[in-house]
């Protein structure tokens, strides 16, 4: 843990909570150490500074686009919380190295598969690089939704403050192996990892991955059942 990392977020928590109602009464479901992969739809760029600050526990890191990095404010905080940068648009092996060994470490890495914001709030098909993460570490997997927190810029104008979802499910493991996923096999992984996401969402929110029937899961099995 590098030095000044809880006071930062005591701060931090102080600002974020003039714009946010955190609803925090899930948050303990969240496991203190890892290796956890911990996977989420992605509205906009206030996720990551609400987990890690009200979390405020050095074994939660994530994984942000480089961009980022060039906002000092932004780089100070992620190199403070340690997030690891990512190229987006390209198959980033030092990310993805970087990520297997925070896992490794004990870490709780967060995870947004679709990879950018949704520009409405709802759903966007996820991408399949999670899953082989998830495989090669053999770590367990945690969905995760945040809602609500789409209207902070509306509310601001109006000087309200903006209520921030945020649902925990129950932690999972992928079955199929990681050297043998085919893309085809990822992608359904992928799909079904969303699922588990979309599951946890009010159904306005749950865009592509909008269902009738409860989803069927053919390559991811609770973790109690894989314990057994």
């Amino acid at each position: 843990m590098k030095p000044g990392f809880h006071a930062v977020n005591r701060v931090m928590r102080t600002l974020l909570s003039i714009l946010f109602r955190v609803d925090t009464s899930h948050l303990d479901r969240i496991p203190r150490q890892g290796p956890l992969v911990a996977i989420a739809n992605h509205i906009n760029s206030f996720e990551a500074p609400v987990m890690v600050c009200w979390l405020d526990n050095p074994a939660v890191t994530g994984i942000g686009k480089r961009e980022l990095w060039k906002n000092p404010f932004i780089h100070f905080l992620f190199q403070l919380w340690e997030i690891i940068p990512i190229d987006r648009g390209m198959v980033d092996r030092d990310a993805f190295n970087l990520a297997l060994a925070a896992l490794k470490q004990g870490k709780v890495l967060s995870i947004a598969p679709e990879g950018t914001r949704s520009k409405t709030g709802q759903m966007q098909k996820g991408k399949p690089g999670v899953s082989l993460l998830a495989a090669r570490s053999h770590a367990p997997i945690l969905p995760l939704a945040y809602w609500g927190h789409e209207a902070v810029w509306s509310n601001l104008r109006h000087l309200r403050r903006t209520d921030f979802h945020i649902e925990v499910g129950q932690p999972f493991y992928l079955t199929a192996e990681g050297a043998s996923l085919s893309r085809e096999i990822r992608e359904a992984v992928s799909d079904e990892m969303m699922y588990k996401i979309a599951e946890l969402l009010p159904e306005r929110y749950r865009g592509v991955y909008a269902f009738a029937d409860r989803p069927v899961y053919r390559y991811l099995v609770p973790a109690q059942e894989n314990a057994s």
